[in-house]
């Protein structure tokens, strides 16, 4: 490992390195100029053992120096040893505060250096190795978390494909709205871990629609007020799907599930409640996913322009949808007129 030398007085510097000499597996470089040591410091930060720096300089003193290697992230951990004939307390004082790590009187004994140095040197291969091992595990674990959250995505994946079977549109559309529920939750302030998470649990919330009939689920006309009541179990239906999962984004999938019908107002289902008693993730996922039925054809109707959906989303801020979630979708319009050009070209 190598060990800097800072002395404004070349004998001095002359008599350390001598002194270092017998340090096995050690090489030494002494400077001048502080300046000189600085960059010396940063280019040879991966195998800088140690430093040892006069206080008395011109230009730079000690302390100044010490702040200045402190201020590289890269050097935070090297040990630095401030060898000066000043007996101050202040001065020792101010040097432990700016980062130094021990301190030596002139006249040196060659004896005493040498045996400081040798253990500063081992403490620093030990915390080079302790860094090493700490990186190496961080890599391994976020090596398995990357694992599980590809299985669960793979899970999840699959179940979707099972609710494709029961309607042809099932896989786009959710697509599409988990693409609304990310820009939305990006506009509300959410961390992109966070939109990750809502964005894919969002992929899940007509999960309960598998155990709705054909005869219903596929029905070219209005539905009676019975199949009306069978379609609308669907919300309830998945949400005890998905509840029972250990997975946090399963469990927020069948948070979803059961209150993205739920309106502002309390007139929606399964349970009629409102306001901010439906969880944040229900209402962000309500939005998106009328706004992307109403720009949708389907069997029984015929697709709304972006700007009639639009127009239909502020019309039901305050009663329909939440206002603050309205705002914050409307917030990334340009964003979703590209999705809907873009849907419309594939088409």
């Amino acid at each position: 490992m190598r060990v800097l030398v800072l002395d404004d007085a070349e004998m001095n510097n002359l008599l350390m390195v001598e002194a270092l000499r017998p340090i096995a597996d050690c090489r030494s470089h002494d400077f001048t100029r502080p300046a000189d040591a600085l960059g010396f410091a940063e280019a040879h930060a991966q195998d800088l053992g140690a430093i040892l720096t006069d206080y008395d300089m011109p230009g730079m003193n000690g302390v100044a120096f010490i702040r200045a290697i402190r201020a590289m992230p890269a050097l935070l951990h090297v040990p630095i040893v401030m060898v000066t004939s000043i007996e101050e307390r202040r001065l020792r004082r101010e040097a432990l505060e700016a980062g130094a790590t021990d301190f030596l009187n002139k006249p040196f004994d060659p004896i005493e250096i040498r045996a400081r140095v040798a253990n500063l040197l081992a403490l620093s291969r030990a915390l080079r190795q302790e860094r090493a091992h700490a990186e190496i595990l961080e890599r391994e674990v976020a090596a398995a978390v990357a694992t599980v959250e590809a299985r669960e995505r793979e899970i999840i994946t699959l179940l979707m494909r099972a609710a494709e079977h029961r309607d042809t549109d099932t896989g786009n559309h959710i697509a599409r709205v988990a693409n609304y529920v990310a820009l939305t939750a990006a506009a509300l302030g959410f961390s992109v871990e966070e939109c990750r998470q809502i964005s894919l649990a969002s992929t899940m919330h007509d999960v309960g629609k598998i155990a709705v009939p054909d005869s219903i689920l596929l029905k070219p006309g209005p539905l009676t007020g019975a199949e009306r009541d069978e379609m609308e179990r669907h919300a309830e239906r998945g949400q005890r799907i998905l509840e029972t999962s250990s997975s946090p984004i399963v469990r927020l999938a069948a948070e979803i599930a059961g209150t993205h019908h739920e309106r502002w107002d309390g007139s929606g289902y399964p349970n009629g409640i409102g306001g901010e008693t439906i969880p944040l993730s229900g209402r962000i996922v309500a939005v998106a996913d009328v706004f992307d039925a109403l720009t949708t054809a389907r069997p029984y109707k015929q697709a709304w322009s972006p700007q009639e959906a639009r127009a239909y989303l502020l019309d039901k801020s305050g009663s329909h949808f939440d206002p603050g979630v309205v705002a914050a979708f409307l917030s990334r319009w340009a964003d979703i007129a590209a999705q809907l050009n873009s849907v419309s070209e594939a088409a």
